[in-house]
């Protein structure tokens, strides 16, 4: 693993929560997407320190909020998820994803459990 990559946070009104972080905080808004047709994502970061974000989560599944908790998972950059993922089942951590998913143009992402059972991503750019 190389570096934080983002901290997951879910909200429940996603251009309040923008406003928030970047007028309150001093943060700045690098992309906002579309992950499918019920979740929105937005992306910030401190001028000058781009390399770790805060990824809001928007529109969630239902009971997500309360079920995940606020902050929804913590990520960490990798540069080959498929061995990161083969490294951590060998090791017998409790895997989300056992094979990698692809978003947003060629993302790829595995989740799993830390052992306080807090969920915790790998990430891997294109």
């Amino acid at each position: 693993m190389k570096k934080l990559e983002h901290i997951g946070i879910m909200v429940k009104d996603m251009d309040e929560s923008i406003k928030f972080y970047t007028e309150m905080l001093g943060m700045r808004l690098d992309r906002r997407v579309a992950l499918n047709e019920t979740v929105e994502l937005s992306f910030l970061a401190f001028p000058g320190q781009e390399s770790v974000e805060i990824e809001l989560i928007g529109g969630v599944y239902g009971d997500a909020l309360s079920s995940d908790g606020i902050v929804n998972h913590v990520a960490f950059t990798v540069d080959d998820i498929e061995a990161e993922i083969a490294r951590l089942v060998a090791a017998g951590v409790n895997m989300i994803d056992t094979t990698p998913r692809t978003i947003l143009h060629g993302i790829k992402i595995a989740f799993f459990y830390g052992p306080n059972g807090e969920k915790l991503e790998l990430f891997q750019h294109p």
